[in-house]
């Protein structure tokens, strides 16, 4: 019997193989109610109408929506497409990301709202760019948020204004 080395791509097959995985029927039916379950917690948080909601959810037709809901609702099963579980997916990232960076969750909902200068936002609330109803608005934000996790720049907060710089006496090595 000849025995062969798995090489380099053997596990890119694999990597393939698992993504291919990631969308089929039957991971799109496991994840479907927990996702939209925990998706209509969040917008019940951060207070968005029907109409934001199916703005963020892909505008899926208001029957579609009530089906979904009613579903889960009941805790059974559905089976969403793949855009409208990468939706929901930016969404509960977006809300990790808040409350990573905020206090409280009446902090997040209110960055969110709250007009803001950075370039990206334009002025505007993060949330236009949320409602916009396509999946770059909702990434942007997304990027944004992770980015202000990892130490990139944020506006300034009350914390940051009141921060004085360290002086060498403040400074004890032990």
């Amino acid at each position: 019997m000849v025995t062969r080395k798995r090489g380099a791509f053997d596990g890119a097959h694999d990597m393939l193989l698992s993504a291919a995985e990631r969308f089929s029927r039957a991971n799109r039916r496991r994840l479907g109610a927990p996702g939209l379950r925990t998706f209509l917690n969040i917008a019940e948080l951060w207070g968005l109408s029907e109409e934001e909601r199916l703005l963020i959810l892909g505008m899926p037709s208001r029957s579609t929506y009530r089906k979904w809901t009613n579903a889960v609702r009941e805790c059974r099963d559905i089976m969403l497409n793949v855009d409208t579980l990468m939706r929901i997916s930016i969404v509960l990232g977006i809300h990790q990301s808040l409350g990573v960076l905020q206090s409280d969750e009446r902090e997040g909902v209110a960055w969110l709202r709250t007009p803001n200068k950075v370039p990206l936002f334009g002025g505007r609330p993060p949330m236009a760019l949320i409602n916009s109803g396509t999946q770059d608005g909702l990434m942007c934000v997304r990027r944004f948020l992770d980015a202000a996790c990892g130490g990139l720049y944020m506006t300034p907060n009350e914390i940051d204004m009141a921060f004085s710089a360290y002086q060498d006496g403040d400074i004890a090595l032990i």
